[in-house]
């Protein structure tokens, strides 16, 4: 069952960006981030992923990525310099003074959590969700893809991947302009850098989700990781409430 809408808070970022974040439950915060083209609407409440993580305990904090939902959305290319999104995560840690927490997030959403990894978060725990190691590592790919979707709307083959994501992004009223500047956020993280996360984690996708490479692969890499598979693709294991529900154990255990 769906989640009710939840009212968005706002603050400044790093750069002065008006960025907004929702947040619901009680308890050990929780930030979780979501993917390109989605919202924290979208990603986390609408399917009653933070809802399930909620009711274990857990005070579950949801930004809106900038140049996304309901957060400013610049059309500046001075707006999106490399990693401005992890700069963005470790404002809004500071901004609400978190020091004892849990961190992320799904497919951009996770990669952003690897970057505030590999930029100074200290989170107790971290969720890598759909997200595979080469999707860290080698972001050219995915960048190029989406440039390519964001270049050509309308013109993509009905039912082709970038068709379907175009869907997507209408549905959440995106701002294309926007949203190629996030392209030139991405930054790569070695392998080796990786391994060296120490950090307790989960690795969930839908069993049928290759999108970023192997998430099997990732928990390999990681050197305390638990690696979980849900249903659906990268598009539908969102829907399902297998990935709020292993979310939600793995904080709990």
């Amino acid at each position: 069952m769906a989640s009710s809408p939840i009212k968005p808070n706002f603050f400044d970022s790093f750069d002065g960006t008006r960025l907004a974040w929702r947040e619901t439950g009680e308890g050990r915060p929780v930030v979780l981030i979501h993917g390109f083209f989605s919202d924290a609407e979208t990603n986390w409440i609408r399917y009653g992923h933070a809802e399930a993580v909620a009711a274990r305990g857990f005070r579950v904090v949801m930004p809106d990525l900038r140049a996304h939902g309901s957060s400013a959305k610049p059309h500046d290319p001075a707006a999106y310099p490399p990693d401005a999104l992890a700069r963005d995560g470790h404002a809004l840690v500071a901004h609400l003074g978190l020091s004892d927490y849990d961190l992320g997030g799904y497919s951009l959403g996770a990669r952003t959590t690897c970057r505030m990894l590999a930029t100074g978060a200290t989170p107790r725990r971290v969720i890598f969700s759909g997200m595979g190691l080469d999707g860290l590592t080698h972001v050219e790919r995915r960048a190029g893809h989406f440039r390519h979707i964001l270049t050509n709307l309308g013109n993509h083959e009905k039912h082709s991947p970038e068709w379907f994501a175009e869907a997507f992004l209408k549905t959440t009223d995106g701002d294309p302009q926007a949203l190629l500047g996030v392209i030139d956020t991405f930054v790569s993280t070695p392998a080796e850098e990786i391994a060296r996360f120490a950090w307790p984690a989960l690795c969930v996708s839908g069993v049928q989700d290759h999108d970023n490479g192997s998430t099997a692969a990732l928990a390999d890499v990681l050197p305390d990781a638990r690696y979980v598979e849900v249903p659906g693709n990268h598009m539908s294991a969102v829907l399902k409430p297998e990935l709020g529900q292993a979310i939600a154990d793995f904080l709990a255990a």
